[in-house]
């Protein structure tokens, strides 16, 4: 008999749940401690949103030859059942804490791939069941909810990974490489951009009478408040352009994109918070956006750190400050380090360039090993070894990021921001909009 077929026979079915989940614990003593079992283990996982982003979440993480799909949810009936035919030993589910009820004691793992209002509570309920999560980004929607999945995964150790999967590419580890080894120098500023448009700058929907019978609308409202469906506006994909569903343009590719220059500078919380955009409207987020921070300075930072974004209409910014060649074309989506050496410029997911031109022209770009952001995150829950976003990392940079989310409900106001206490210092009511109170029926505990 082998040793896994042994350690199948010795644990019973809820230890090996629980041996799996105290892979976090393992892995303070090296991975090593915890390999000898979960290497020749299998992850059992569910799935909570298996259409668009979430299906190719499911194909990338069942692609691991260790990952064993065992259940399968979502409000939508039609892409559940094409989740269906291609796992059909999953059970399946509309309701996610129906799931956990039904079920908690056979999975090991967790996939959220739900708008961005539902990552919060379908996460943390998983967290509350002792289940490792990998959950698609931002990772949540308010700035509190990212504070909590942050705390309550590190108190747990549990494994959890948040949906960067760029932050694994070449370019991006690359660009981060190249500031961390000071070939620009100290930064002072950054600029990034995204010229897609996540905004709604319309009036109020018209309501359509009729929900359609694949979906669950009151299960795809979760915790947001009871309004009537609309057709071809809050699913499948245009929620992301509302304020009480989506983070705007910011939320979606400023993730991506903020993530090279958070992580390479070694930013914490920003000190402030300035958005440029039309008055708030309450229904959708801006169509252009320029948000600008200011960071603390850090190990790879001038004393502080300016930091500007340009969305939409804005992006790529057309009249920049910024040293470029003459005749130089800023990419679509991208962003911009000012050293005091040189200027790194990182298209989005390409390899990064260096300027001026004749300074860097020998520059030979570090080699590195490839990485796997989906096949990672198995392999930690396994604990072979550790996730690159976990939530510790992924919680501040969804916080600082959201700051900005909040700054554009009030434009042209500078909010100061005391990080420590979740709090706007200068301007009491944007501090309604850290935290929000769920509705009756779907609270979440932590939450």
């Amino acid at each position: 008999m082998t040793q896994s077929a042994k350690q199948q026979n010795l644990f019973s079915h809820t230890n090996r749940r629980g041996f799996l989940q105290a892979a976090g614990v393992a892995l303070a003593a090296g991975p090593r401690a915890f390999s000898a079992v979960a290497a020749n283990d299998k992850l059992n996982t569910a799935h909570i949103g298996v259409g668009g982003m979430g299906g190719g979440d499911l194909r990338s993480i069942s692609s691991h030859s260790h990952v064993n799909v065992v259940a399968l949810c979502d409000v939508d009936a039609d892409r559940l059942a094409t989740a269906a035919e291609k796992f059909p030993n999953a059970k399946t589910f509309s309701d996610y804490r129906v799931m956990f009820d039904t079920m908690a004691g056979d999975i090991d793992a967790v996939s959220v791939s739900t708008p961005d209002h539902t990552h919060a509570p379908a996460s943390m309920t998983a967290l509350n069941h002792g289940k490792h999560v990998y959950c698609q980004k931002p990772l949540t929607h308010e700035i509190f909810e990212a504070r909590r999945l942050n705390e309550v995964a590190r108190e747990k150790q549990l494994v959890s990974q948040m949906g960067i999967q760029a932050s694994a590419s070449d370019p991006y580890r690359t660009a981060t490489k190249i500031i961390q080894e000071g070939v620009i120098g100290k930064v002072r500023e950054v600029h990034a951009w995204s010229h897609k448009n996540w905004g709604y700058d319309g009036a109020a929907f018209t309501s359509h009478p009729d929900v359609p019978a694949k979906l669950k609308w009151d299960l795809w409202l979760g915790t947001a408040e009871i309004r009537p469906y609309t057709e071809k506006v809050y699913h499948p994909g245009q929620w992301r352009k509302l304020v009480d569903f989506g983070t705007g343009t910011l939320g979606d590719m400023g993730v991506h994109i903020f993530d090279t220059p958070y992580r390479a500078l070694a930013l914490t919380a920003p000190n402030w918070a300035k958005t440029d955009c039309r008055p708030p409207t309450g229904i959708g987020h801006p169509e252009k956006n320029r948000v600008e921070y200011e960071f603390p300075g850090t190990a790879y930072t001038a004393e502080t750190l300016r930091w500007v974004w340009y969305d939409g209409a804005f992006a790529p910014p057309k009249d920049h400050d910024f040293p470029l060649p003459e005749g130089h074309e800023l990419p679509k989506q991208g962003s911009l380090f000012i050293g005091e050496k040189g200027v790194c410029l990182l298209p989005h997911v390409s390899m990064p360039q260096l300027f001026p031109h004749d300074k860097f022209a020998d520059f030979k770009f570090p080699e590195l090993e490839p990485r796997n952001h989906y096949e990672q995150w198995v392999d930690a829950c396994l604990g072979k070894t550790k996730t690159s976003s976990d939530f510790s990392y992924a919680g501040p940079l969804t916080e600082a990021l959201l700051l900005g989310v909040v700054a554009n409900r009030f434009p042209s106001t500078k909010l100061k921001w005391d990080a420590k206490n979740l709090q706007v210092t200068n301007l009491s009511e944007a501090n309604a909009l850290i935290r929000r109170t769920y509705r009756k029926g779907f609270e979440v505990e932590g939450l």
